[in-house]
């Protein structure tokens, strides 16, 4: 039995839609099928050539992705929380696997895995083959964090969860939200629409969001925000750092995330964190971006800096159990704002780069 997989060459050609033999599972396995994935920020930086990967191509990009059982190898009874696990059932489930046996992961940081390689990394024409999340299925490898979907919660609601939210409830744990802080966000994609309604969640008196699509802005606000600062209304970071002071009596921010991929933004963003305050540094994962920086500011100031990517296997089931409990206080099914198919793959990633949707998804059908 075949299934079809859009295939990346390299940046600058268009995806090819192939077709794959479905792999044999290993014991522990579990292939699923793709119901809809979508198109990160990490996706198009790959897409576009900013960030380069490191083994022989092509490859199946692709990670933020939902789906269900389509089989099983020997020994699968139950997902990663214990629950029975059947074919038909609907999962959602981590996009790498951290080796367990190096320094970092044998003392508890298996996020900073330096062997979790990301599936998608693997070439298009190596086994198991369904290796991102653009194609109709995904081989899940022994170990992997699986998680069996509620029904409760809907496909276009859990579609970003293995990346963008449990990217977020892992990183403003790492950076210490607490109950009464002010937190800025830079940025307000998919990341930042969650990471306002997390810090909320985790008892922040005060989000502000910075961006400069009027759209996402408004999501945001919907998503928990309380004060939007639009790049085209106070086009220079002098004003919004300003503004910033302003709306913190003075001081800055406890907190400042920065999930915009934009070298730049770290130096705005820095200057609006309070003194004793902490800047967590998510959105810049290409290598190579530099930008000119005094350090003085951070020393001085006794700020601190987090740089995180990627999470512990906990944080998607703390996802999950947060996108339950506030389904109904915000809208977290319009974060996806575009779908298209397998087929229009490549338009779906030109308008997602233009950067006037929230989300873009692929629907497998």
């Amino acid at each position: 039995m075949n299934g079809r997989l859009a295939v990346f060459h390299e940046p600058g050609k268009p995806f090819e839609i192939q077709e794959r033999q479905l792999p044999p599972l290993k014991p522990g396995a579990i292939l699923v099928k793709i119901t809809l994935s979508n198109i990160c920020g990490s996706d198009l930086h790959m897409w576009r050539g900013d960030m380069k990967i490191a083994t022989p191509g092509p490859w199946v990009l692709g990670h933020e992705m939902v789906g269900r059982v389509f089989a099983v190898g020997a020994g699968v009874e139950s997902d990663s929380a214990g629950q029975p696990l059947d074919e038909g059932d609907r999962v959602v489930y981590s996009y790498y696997l951290p080796c367990m046996r190096c320094y970092n992961c044998l003392h508890g940081h298996t996020a900073a895995c330096p062997n979790r390689f990301p599936s998608w990394w693997l070439s298009a024409g190596t086994h198991p083959h369904f290796n991102g999340a653009y194609g109709e299925y995904y081989y899940l490898a022994p170990g992997q964090a699986v998680f069996k979907i509620p029904d409760e919660l809907s496909d276009d609601m859990v579609a970003p969860l293995n990346c963008a939210l449990s990217q977020m409830v892992y990183s403003l744990h790492q950076v210490g939200v607490k109950w009464g802080d002010s937190v800025v966000i830079q940025g307000a994609g998919g990341l930042g629409v969650y990471a306002a309604a997390i810090t909320k969640d985790m008892g922040a008196d005060q989000v502000i969001v910075i961006d400069k699509f009027e759209e996402r802005l408004r999501l945001a606000s919907q998503c928990g925000a309380d004060h939007l600062i639009n790049l085209d209304e106070l086009p220079s970071s002098k004003e919004r750092i300003s503004r910033v002071r302003e709306l913190t009596s003075g001081w800055g921010a406890d907190v400042v995330v920065e999930v915009t991929g934009n070298p730049q933004a770290v130096a705005e963003g820095i200057p609006m964190v309070r003194q004793g305050g902490s800047y967590l540094w998510v959105g810049n994962i290409n290598r190579g971006k530099t930008l000119e920086f005094d350090p003085s500011l951070l020393v001085n100031a006794n700020r601190r800096v987090v740089g995180v990517a990627t999470y512990e296997s906990w944080a998607l089931q703390k996802a999950l159990d947060f996108l339950k409990r506030t389904k109904g206080k915000y809208p977290f099914d319009h974060i996806l704002s575009h779908k298209f198919t397998l087929d229009n793959i490549n338009a779906a990633f030109d308008q997602a780069d233009r950067g006037d949707v929230t989300r873009a998804a692929i629907a497998m059908g």
